[in-house]
């Protein structure tokens, strides 16, 4: 019986533990010799998870998949950031030992150099998944800055986890040479795993919910729907200057569907300062698991990743659910290799400027796009294609039959 340590740097209820972790881990634990446990550490933002009720129901719904969770409060990076890192790697240093751990995966770069420190002072194996460039992002979305400690410190552990990891897992292709180029590292069990869609539940043979429609005023509307956040990495006011365009064109038939925690006041900010009306746009914060109803209500989706130069190395987990039910994608270049996959199956429009000439361009665009005979099937072939769990399967199972 060997265990796997898994390292994240989100909170349980967070939708990248609930779709990017946890069906992963899933799939991993099937190459897993019989026995073997899964030890998922999580770092939670929200008091209530950590109440021992809601705990003890957590830990008790994974137990009975062979997960062990380990929740730990979240400290913001600073002082208390690493005092709870401090406490966290000491207790992870006896749980490896303790439990006969075998290999740690870490999700990202910021846990990654935990489990860095962890792979090299107890000689585990170190699998770094979800390997994308993180100290450079902060930099870039203004975080941060390049002369800056936190930079500074991550950067050089990005670098000493990729020069110590037996396994790389990254979302794009490109990450193989970034790591050439930034690290000075020839990454040699190096694996491509995009975000990956439940291809059930995001399904377009469902028919859309129609008293949900109603309950929304979407009825005989042209909607637009965005499930995700604004600001940080993903672009904002640039979103509601192409929402305006999108209103200047389709008039009062138009609706924008904003699926988000967002509040209210704070979107009504954004569409003033665009002179949008507030009375089409419909703003929805739901649990995952419904999320699927709501998209399906749309014609067409937005991906509003900020086009900066990390974010050629990322996986937007909602181009495949939007894909998957059909959804033209509206999304700026260089994002992952999404947006050339956009431009190149004509599914979509790639923005390869931010302004009012290119987002009236691309609504025309859309329009006729929406309209094209079987453009749906061609759309869920794609999510098919490049976002099937199946892909994650091969890979866990090449990493997993290699590494124990």
């Amino acid at each position: 019986m060997k265990n796997v340590l898994i390292l994240t740097y989100w909170s349980y209820p967070d939708a990248l533990i609930q779709t990017y972790t946890l069906p992963y881990i899933r799939i991993l634990k099937k190459n897993l010799s019989k026995g073997s446990c899964v030890f998922l550490l999580t770092l939670e933002k929200n008091k209530e998870i950590l109440a021992e009720k809601r705990k003890s129901e957590i830990t008790s719904l994974l137990a009975d998949e062979g997960i062990q969770w380990l929740p730990f409060a979240y400290h913001s990076f600073g002082l208390s950031g690493l005092l709870m890192w401090a406490h966290i790697l000491t207790r992870l240093v006896v749980l490896v030992v303790r439990k006969n751990i075998f290999a740690v995966h870490c999700w990202c770069t910021p846990p990654g150099a935990i489990g860095y420190l962890l792979s090299l002072f107890l000689n585990r194996k170190l699998v770094l998944d979800s390997y994308e460039p993180h100290a450079e992002a902060m930099v870039e979305n203004g975080t941060w800055k390049r002369q800056g400690f936190a930079f500074k410190l991550l950067f050089w552990l990005e670098k000493k986890q990729t020069q110590r990891a037996d396994f790389v897992i990254s979302a794009t292709e490109g990450m193989r040479e970034y790591a050439k180029q930034k690290y000075g590292v020839d990454i040699k069990n190096f694996f491509v795993k995009p975000a990956c869609v439940d291809l059930n539940l995001f399904n377009t043979e469902r028919l859309p919910n129609l008293e949900l429609r109603k309950q929304l005023g979407l009825e005989h509307k042209l909607t637009c729907v965005y499930a995700g956040k604004f600001g940080g990495i993903y672009l904002s006011n640039e979103v509601f200057d192409f929402i305006r365009e999108a209103i200047d064109y389709w008039g009062e038939n138009f609706r924008f569907l904003i699926l988000t925690n967002h509040s209210i006041s704070e979107i009504a900010g954004y569409c003033s300062r665009a002179k949008v009306n507030i009375d089409q746009i419909i703003v929805r914060f739901v649990p995952h698991h419904e999320i699927a109803s709501y998209m399906k209500l749309a014609d067409f989706a937005l991906t509003p990743v900020k086009p900066v130069p990390t974010k050629r190395y990322c996986t937007p987990i909602k181009n495949g659910e939007y894909w998957a039910l059909g959804l033209p994608v509206v999304i700026p270049a260089n994002i992952s290799d999404d947006s050339c996959i956009i431009e190149k199956n004509g599914i979509g429009i790639v923005l390869h400027e931010l302004n009012q000439m290119e987002y009236k361009n691309a609504i025309v665009k859309i329009d006729e796009l929406r309209n094209r005979i079987g453009i749906h099937a061609t759309i869920r072939g794609i999510a098919i294609r490049y976002r099937n769990f199946s892909i994650a399967e091969e890979v866990y199972r090449k990493v997993y039959s290699n590494i124990q």
